[in-house]
């Protein structure tokens, strides 16, 4: 009886110090990673560095990268649909700048087929005409490319000179919410700093546009306002046409000091 309970105990001994043992084995054993989910990819045609507006596209200004599948790439170019994309809009041009990383599409770009930078971005049914500016008649240099500008016309008033015996002035804006299609500016130094001044500004007209443009030029002096990026696309100011219901002409009179605004 005895010796029967002193194998119980044995056993009893040996079982608990193997599920011991088992049980120290698995706190040691180091936890399993899981696995990243597996994300489908597509490559698609991205710009190396940064491309300016009107630059022509090389080879090497562009390349492929993974992007996710997932995400809408309806507009992005392809590899599998456009395997030969890179070669192919070599020499196209950028309508619209391009950041390093971003994707190419095809709506910012445009075969310029041998034209110059402007033909290839001007839009179709418009023209492009140029404007000589100074910082007096072009906000000081603070007009950039894409920004938008009112034409204002200064020109003398000579019927209004014979009824007044005096220099009559009138302003007016001829033209609103015109784009800039480009500035040529250069840096100058005055009073000891250096500024950029344009000296040209070509603009994004209509051929009706363009007449009135050609006209005002030969009868007195253009120049430009520049808009509020808040007002583009809106034309007139609502609140100017509210008030004026017309058009607005500033009159001054040189030798009599006065300045009068017919409504």
């Amino acid at each position: 009886m005895k010796a029967a309970r002193l194998v119980v105990l044995v056993v009893a001994v040996g079982a608990g110090g193997v599920a011991a043992l088992l049980a120290g084995r698995s706190d040691n054993t180091p936890p399993q990673k899981a696995e990243p989910a597996k994300v489908d990819t597509v490559d698609v045609l991205v710009a190396k560095a940064d491309i300016k507006m009107g630059q022509g596209i090389s080879a090497g200004e562009v390349g492929w990268q993974a992007w996710p599948a997932n995400v809408n790439t309806g507009n992005f170019i392809r590899r599998r649909d456009h395997p030969g994309a890179i070669e192919g809009l070599s020499g196209w041009v950028a309508r619209a700048p391009f950041v390093s990383g971003e994707p190419i599409r095809h709506a910012k770009l445009v075969d310029a087929k041998g034209s110059g930078f402007m033909a290839a971005i001007l839009p179709s049914g418009k023209r492009a005409v140029s404007i000589g500016v100074s910082p007096e008649t072009g906000a000081s240099g603070f007009i950039l490319p894409n920004d938008h500008v009112d034409i204002v016309l200064t020109r003398r008033d000579r019927q209004a000179e014979k009824a007044t015996g005096s220099e009559v002035h009138v302003s007016e804006t001829i033209l609103s919410d015109v784009r800039v299609l480009a500035i040529d500016q250069t840096v100058e130094e005055k009073n000891g700093q250096k500024v950029v001044v344009g000296k040209t500004a070509t603009l994004e007209l209509t051929p009706r546009q363009v007449e009135t443009v050609e006209l005002s030029r030969q009868i007195g002096t253009l120049s430009l306002a520049l808009r509020s990026i808040t007002d583009v696309g809106k034309g007139q100011v609502k609140a100017e046409a509210d008030s004026n219901q017309g058009k607005s002409v500033n009159v001054v009179r040189f030798g009599v000091g006065t300045v009068t605004t017919p409504r």
